[in-house]
């Protein structure tokens, strides 16, 4: 693009756009040319946000659940109805291929749609007090209060729908919410707030702030700010946690899943669903595929099932529909993989399959004889990189599979119920995933980790817990007092 024909993106403060401090480039991954230029906020612009959330909230908590219901829906009609602009600025500023940018669209459409059932779904319960004669002719009746402003800050990976994860269960709930996005990938969040305006939000109750982390930690540790919801690494997650006090906190972070693949499964399905969850947005997903153990008796056979599935894959141009692997979001983030790579080779490790990368194109790889210790199993690669390697007994593999700082979810291949029983009980994961991949994920579910990974649980009913305050009201039911 030449300069002049770059669009160039304000930030949003409290319903008012506004040009911030000098405008950041935003690049497309896979060539590096300027795709949009976007204005950042200033430290007073991010107290002006949190002044206008902290105002409005006065405002959302009083809307009632039809009209936060029928906002989000209206939210929801224009992400349909936009669907193919949408789609291309997901390609353009993540390197998404056009096929998982598509999908992301459709599944933000469905997270605000399950977002504004669940507006209308925020109820209680009536407790029986009456257990002692002290509290005889007593019930309690229970309610969820909106909480106060939220602060989204939202990663490069999925752009679309993680900040409506943040967004919809926000108002929702009845709270004002400024979201924070990846400096990488901030129009997503732009034109999503475009839409929220359009469909009837209350102005002052969003904001849109494109700056550096550490000055979005002004807002983390304002008071003004509620609760802080937050989709990133480890590393900044819990810092951030550090930084906010006293305010309510879910952090969706790192993880390095596992999936085992036990002699008694259906060998071709599981080696497609390893090769789908792998390589699937070049392997930049907390749930992708990372490692993988076969039961000895079918390892050779889905090792090759798996590496033709890989071979088959085509890496490049994600613009172009029959690319199935993109680039990383930078060359950066392809040689921290592959400096990975590398140490596992001298390690001990075998390339199987690529191990090779080019600027921001990581092609798909697969490495065995990996070990517990080396980091393309302790950390997480978030590169389309696995992991092979057999097993013999499935108690040592699923010791294998919890061996890590990370607990996202886990996948278990088999046919008996006992097996996934034991993994279930005792592997400390978000999710246990049976006979699929633990990249599997549908929006309105419970989805979240432990250990490292994280704290909370995200999809719209439980975001939603997060951002409310339960209160009891204790009444007398006896007419004669």
């Amino acid at each position: 693009m030449t300069a002049e024909k770059v669009p160039e993106y304000r930030l949003l403060v409290g319903g008012e756009w506004r040009a911030g401090q000098a405008p950041v480039e935003v690049r497309f991954p896979y060539t590096g040319d300027i795709i949009a230029r976007v204005h950042q906020a200033t430290v007073k612009d991010l107290e002006g946000a949190a002044g206008f959330a902290a105002e409005a909230f006065g405002c959302t908590r009083r809307l009632s659940s039809g009209e936060r219901s029928r906002i989000l829906s209206a939210i929801a009609d224009q992400v349909e109805s936009r669907a193919p602009e949408l789609a291309r600025m997901i390609v353009l500023e993540a390197g998404k291929t056009l096929s998982s940018a598509t999908g992301e669209v459709q599944r933000a459409a469905a997270t605000l749609r399950t977002s504004s059932e669940e507006a209308k779904r925020i109820g209680g319960e009536v407790i029986s007090l009456d257990w002692t004669t002290d509290a005889e002719g007593r019930i309690g009746i229970t309610r969820r209060f909106p909480s106060g402003p939220v602060l989204g800050i939202t990663p490069f990976n999925f752009p679309l729908n993680l900040a409506c994860h943040k967004l919809g269960p926000a108002i929702a709930a009845g709270n004002s919410i400024i979201l924070k996005p990846a400096s990488a990938t901030p129009i997503s969040s732009i034109l999503l707030a475009e839409m929220a305006l359009s469909a009837g939000l209350p102005p002052e109750a969003l904001s849109v702030v494109p700056c550096p982390g550490n000055l979005a930690e002004r807002l983390v540790s304002d008071p003004r700010i509620a609760v802080l919801t937050f989709t990133g690494s480890p590393e900044v997650g819990w810092h951030l946690k550090d930084r906010a006090g006293r305010k309510k906190v879910t952090l969706e972070l790192g993880g390095n899943a596992a999936v085992i693949v036990h002699s008694d499964s259906d060998a071709d399905y599981a080696a497609a669903r390893i090769v789908a969850g792998g390589f699937s947005n070049a392997g930049q997903v907390c749930i992708s595929v990372q490692r993988v153990l076969l039961h000895e008796d079918i390892h050779d056979d889905v090792l090759a099932r798996i590496c033709a599935g890989v071979a088959a894959l085509k890496t490049g141009d994600p613009r172009e529909e029959e690319t199935d692997v993109g680039p990383m979001i930078s060359p950066s983030a392809a040689d921290h993989a592959g400096r990975m790579v590398d140490e596992a080779v001298e390690g001990g490790g075998e390339v199987v399959i690529g191990g090779t990368w080019n600027g921001p194109l990581f092609f798909p790889t697969v490495l065995c004889g990996t070990t517990p210790a080396m980091r393309v199993e302790q950390e997480e690669v978030f590169a389309p990189v696995i992991t092979v390697n057999r097993y013999r007994n499935f108690d040592d593999a699923l010791a294998r599979a919890c061996q890590s700082r990370y607990g996202l979810q886990l996948g278990v291949f088999s046919r008996d119920i006992g097996r996934i029983m034991k993994a279930f009980a005792e592997c400390e994961v978000g999710g246990v995933v049976a006979n699929d991949i633990p990249t599997f994920r549908v929006d309105h579910m419970p989805y979240g980790g432990v250990k490292e990974s994280g704290t909370g649980r995200e999809g719209p009913r439980y975001a939603i817990q997060g951002m409310t305050d339960e209160r009891l009201l204790i009444l007398d039911a006896r007419g004669d007092r």
